[in-house]
């Protein structure tokens, strides 16, 4: 048996438009402005990237009914692109954390239901087996871990537009810290993938 000589890593993935919004003020769960910069060969390509080391996802419950709602059903679909054909069957086979306080038990295969804060959920995963531990768009979870400095690799897409309001990713008093660019893309339509690791 070898000995593992690192933690795994925590990284988060979320798209926010150019004034810093993750979700639109008047239907958080409105995800019609990511639609036309998602589907970007650049944005497809930044989740494939980030997913390939990740053995984990960490959501948050509301997260978890949309992403487990929809992905499965691209794996059938009709045309679909083979980068999202293949980030779905990944969902589906990875196993799966859904933070919540409401569900007792998981709707969704390869699921554990923890009601337990973020952090502290995020530290038990780190001392466990596997590769990268995913936090996918939810911005509840990942301000968590901003806030308590558990991040090491922040992936943002940045899509041109202006939302005019709803909630910011980077909330006044995170902590202080320097972070490193590990990867860059600009594709259609001025979408930007970017990748920063957290230096310690």
């Amino acid at each position: 048996m070898t000995e593992r000589t690192a933690r795994r890593r925590i990284v988060t993935n979320m798209s926010l438009s150019l004034d810093g919004r993750y979700a639109a003020p008047d239907d958080p769960l409105d995800m019609g402005w990511v639609m036309p910069y998602a589907v970007t060969d650049v944005a497809r390509d930044h989740l494939a990237g980030i997913r390939e080391p990740a053995t984990t996802v960490l959501l948050g419950r509301v997260n978890a009914e949309g992403f487990l709602g929809f992905w499965p059903t691209v794996i059938e679909m009709e045309g679909a692109d083979p980068r999202d054909v293949g980030f779905a069957k990944w969902l589906v086979d990875t196993d799966k954390v859904v933070l919540s306080s409401t569900l007792e038990e998981a709707p969704w295969e390869r699921t554990t239901i923890v009601d337990k804060p973020t952090a502290e959920v995020a530290e038990d995963l780190r001392t466990t087996e596997g590769g990268d531990i995913l936090v996918l768009s939810s911005g509840s979870v990942i301000k968590a871990l901003l806030a308590a400095d558990k991040v090491d690799r922040l992936a943002l897409t940045i899509f041109p537009v202006f939302l005019g309001g709803g909630p910011r990713l980077f909330d006044d008093g995170l902590p202080v810290g320097h972070w490193t660019l590990v990867s860059q893309a600009a594709g259609e339509h001025g979408t930007l993938a970017l990748v920063y690791d957290r230096v310690r």
